[in-house]
């Protein structure tokens, strides 16, 4: 099969031709580089208009042949380029009278490492200009485990070197301007696997326009935007059990964020795979692959059923191509594993017969600066709130003794089995009462996955390294968010679960909580 993809979400006119039968895809593309400042929808629209059909012509000049499929970018995206790209590919599939298949553009740079790997099921990063999320197959569809509170990382990047004068793209600018650079402390903001670059990027002008060296800032803006997307992608390995990692998105180009994610990987022993740079940034070829997939499936769409979704989330796709593959459910790991010497995403813990010992080691893709203050501060937090959770009537582990110089805890051993072993709407409604007790402490837990709750005569609280103090509805809403979050990329059938869940702490909490926690959801970049 030779299927032909089109390629028009945002700033990249893109025709690209595949043949599953050598498995060769050939590309070409046209950029639209804007002068100075981002990307404008109006002009990348002209753009469009102008490239696509010349790249569309030269890349069936130099594939000959014919052609079996036709495939496009059916969004998320701008919608004035999605329209032109999509015009093309229906005039195109009507001309030609071969089927037309609508691909989701995040899914794409999934499905193409995945292709490109060879590996089952992997948890992927996806790291592009409007996008940051992590997603992972389970129960026919892809799933989106965590993912940006505010904007995309090549996004939030472009604010910073705009702010600069600098042309875009901003990323390449920000990596070469790195390499001169010494590190200056800037915000780390990790909310279970959600993260936030707002006050991120705020700070790092603020920087600037007090004098700090832009070189610096770069540096340390790479070291801290890229230490919450492994510290997250590592997080999503633990709570699947999944020991195989894909990078996809154009800021994947960048060899900081390679190169911290291969050494967490590394350190795991999970497997990790970058695409080569061809296939990061935007382009034809990853759609056209997985356009074949989708053909070969019969999952092909009528013209006039074939409108573009600027908005459409990864999570709406059925994923008719595969079959029988999950991210790995079940063996993901927690601070109140069983027996022997477990390893989360955080901290290994030793299992002894009435308590554990839970050490958060270095982790040496991080700069050792910011590593030796997180694992200082998240295990004098973590300490101090197990106290006060316990206080506001919430079971947690007794702490038997905490040495700050080496970041460890003496814990109680508490549980038979972690959440996600034994999730029921009954324990989910009983967790939602005790979320709701503990903000009514002003007490946050920070990261309320079913990984971090233990299950025995009652449920246990477990793993504060990301709480905090606050009595706000946003943050109070942001936990139950994450907790949601956790059960919709790995449970079944989430829904009677989150109903259960937002019950029981209706019962308890604040009712304004919950009005949040519908903001919260809307906020996310893939609504």
């Amino acid at each position: 099969m030779r299927v032909l993809g089109v390629e028009g979400t945002a700033w990249c006119a893109s025709a690209a031709v595949h043949d599953t039968e050598t498995d060769e895809t050939l590309i070409e593309s046209d950029a639209y580089e804007p002068e100075s400042g981002g990307i404008h929808p109006r002009e990348a629209a002209e753009h469009m208009g102008d490239a696509i059909p010349r790249v569309i012509e030269t890349a069936l000049d130099r594939s000959g042949g014919d052609i079996d499929a036709v495939a496009f970018s059916r969004g998320p995206g701008l919608g004035p380029c999605l329209r032109v790209a999509g015009t093309a590919a229906r005039a195109l599939a009507g001309t030609l009278d071969v089927p037309l298949v609508g691909v989701n553009h995040m899914v794409a740079h999934l499905e193409i490492g995945r292709h490109e790997a060879g590996f089952d099921s992997p948890v992927c990063l996806n790291a592009s200009g409007a996008n940051a999320h992590l997603l992972g197959f389970h129960d026919g569809r892809y799933r989106v485990l965590g993912e940006t509170m505010d904007t995309g990382v090549g996004n939030a990047i472009d604010k910073f070197t705009r702010h600069l004068g600098w042309s875009h793209p901003g990323g390449p600018k920000v990596e070469e301007a790195a390499k001169d650079g010494e590190y200056v402390d800037l915000p780390y903001v990790v909310k279970g696997m959600d993260f936030s670059f707002s006050g991120l990027m705020s700070a790092a002008k603020d920087a600037v326009d007090c004098g700090e060296p832009v070189e610096n800032v770069c540096f340390s803006l790479q070291e801290h935007v890229f230490a919450m997307l492994t510290e997250v992608s590592e997080r999503a390995l633990s709570l699947t059990g999944s020991d195989e990692l894909v990078l996809g998105g154009g800021v994947g180009q960048n060899a900081r964020l390679r190169e911290m994610l291969a050494e967490m990987c590394e350190q795991r022993g999970a497997e990790f795979y970058a695409p080569e740079p061809r296939f990061l940034r935007d382009n034809a070829g990853m759609i056209a692959v997985l356009g074949a997939e989708m053909a070969a499936a019969g999952d092909t769409i009528p013209i006039a059923e074939s409108a573009i979704d600027p908005n459409f989330r990864p999570d709406q796709v059925p994923v008719t191509w595969r079959e029988g593959e999950s991210v790995a459910v079940g063996r993901g790991v927690s601070a109140g594993g069983l027996s022997g010497d477990r390893r989360g995403a955080e901290a290994v813990v030793d299992v002894l017969d009435d308590e554990v010992v839970k050490r958060r080691i270095p982790k040496s893709y991080r700069h050792p600066e910011l590593d030796a203050t997180l694992r200082r501060d998240r295990t004098v937090l973590e300490a101090r709130l197990l106290n006060e959770a316990r206080k506001a009537g919430v079971p947690t582990p007794l702490v038997h003794d905490a040495d700050v110089a080496e970041s460890t805890l003496r814990l109680q051993r508490v549980g038979e089995s972690d959440l996600a072993e034994a999730l029921t709407p009954e324990r989910a409604r009983e967790l939602g009462g005790l979320l709701a007790r503990l903000h009514g402490a002003g007490v946050v837990h920070g990261d309320p996955t079913t990984r971090n709750v233990r299950v025995g005569d009652r449920l246990f609280l477990i793993d504060f390294g990301l709480g905090y103090h606050s009595g706000h509805p946003e943050d109070h809403a942001m936990d139950l968010h994450v907790f949601e979050g956790s059960v919709e990329g790995t449970a079944a059938d989430p829904e009677p679960i989150c109903r259960a869940f937002e019950a029981g702490y209706a019962e308890f909490g604040e009712p304004a909580v919950l009005e949040r926690l519908a903001e919260v959801r809307d906020r996310g970049r893939y609504q």
